[in-house]
């Protein structure tokens, strides 16, 4: 394939994949499955552009005299293209590193790394494809080689996990791998970004039901024990690369709402964290919701979002949020949101604080 026509493919292809990877986070757990197959299959298919592109520059890199100052950025592009696709590979098979960092979080951390080094390294060197590069019926078909070998690859390498027993055979299909299902102290603790709170003092928190409500509720830990419990069996599936499935015991949203007179006119719910993190959900979804006290028999943890959590069944583990202390309904949809779980625990202090 031509030089230009394999760097736009690169682009685009690692364009996609990340795409494909990011909307895994966002999507219901029953409309993920595609788009892990589509991260899957164009991250599969970058290997060949990538061996084409490494086997054409290699002689010019072996050459000092050949580089220029634009040269490293190409290098640093190519170490973080050959990293996302090496510990993508390595996660999904293996499942490892276990720890903080762990094999996703550095694929992640490649991946980003990779998408902001092609736009530069592209727009240093750009170059248009021209009508003459695809006067080559043979580039055409290598484009249609490449989304076959991506497709392929997918159930491929499903069934060389199974028939080899791989650890990757066991994870979910979202990636994420086995932590210990009801086994409350099996769950990893992970905190999302700057979100590293004091223990909550629940003599001093309180829970507010507030927004388009009739009627603000404002609940003490012992009010919130006195209402009627529900519970539901849930995965949380947590983007660090882990799930565990629970039985989670606490209040319904939807209770709650009903108790506040919840306006017709709300179409959201946010929940708010003691560090100003928040997350909004639909309100016919958050009515199905539970604000968790506990897991089987036992109350919550404080790393694990004690003294109450947002369970959203179906959700990824970042939308679970921790350290619950406000609900609010809300007319309007909520996009500060995605400013705010970049930047909380920088600015709010935790006001119940033992």
């Amino acid at each position: 394939m031509r030089p230009r026509l394999v760097d736009w493919t690169l682009l685009t292809l690692s364009l996609g994949a990340a795409l494909g990877g990011f909307a895994t986070w966002l999507m219901h757990d029953e409309q993920v499955v595609p788009f892990v197959a589509l991260h899957v299959a164009l991250g599969t298919a970058a290997l060949l552009p990538l061996a084409w592109k490494l086997r054409r520059v290699s002689p010019r890199l072996a050459r000092a005299r050949a580089w220029d100052w634009k040269t490293p950025i190409s290098v640093l592009t190519a170490v973080a293209a050959i990293g996302a696709l090496a510990t993508g590979a390595v996660w999904t098979r293996f499942q490892v590193p276990t720890g903080y960092p762990n094999g996703m979080h550095l694929h992640i951390a490649f991946g980003i790394a990779l998408i902001a080094l092609a736009v530069v390294h592209m727009a240093l060197r750009f170059k248009l494809p021209t009508r003459h590069d695809w006067r080559d019926r043979r580039s055409i078909l290598r484009w249609l080689g490449l989304a076959a070998f991506g497709a392929v690859a997918v159930p491929v390498q499903k069934a060389l996990d199974h028939h080899l027993n791989l650890p990757g055979a066991r994870r979910r299909f979202t990636g994420s791998r086995p932590a210990g299902d009801d086994t409350a102290t099996a769950m990893p603790v992970t905190n999302w970004m700057f979100d590293h709170p004091a223990p909550v003092d629940t003599a001093l928190w309180h829970l507010s039901v507030e927004g388009a409500v009739a009627r603000t509720l404002k609940l003490s830990y012992t009010d919130l024990l006195a209402l009627p419990q529900s519970t539901v069996r849930a995965t949380l599936d947590c983007t660090g690369g882990w799930h565990s499935t629970q039985t989670w015991r606490g209040v319904r949203v939807g209770d709650l709402l009903d108790r506040a007179g919840v306006s017709p006119s709300a179409r959201y719910i946010s929940f708010v964290s003691v560090t100003g993190y928040r997350w909004s959900l639909p309100i016919s979804e958050a009515r199905e919701a539970l604000l968790a006290v506990g897991y089987g028999d036992d109350l919550l943890t404080h790393w694990h979002g004690a003294p109450l959590r947002l369970v959203a069944p179906g959700r990824r583990g970042f939308m679970w949020v921790k350290w619950v202390t406000q609900v609010r309904a809300l007319t309007h949809p909520d996009l500060g949101q995605w400013l705010k779980i970049f930047t909380s625990g920088l600015e709010s202090a935790n006001r119940f604080a033992a």
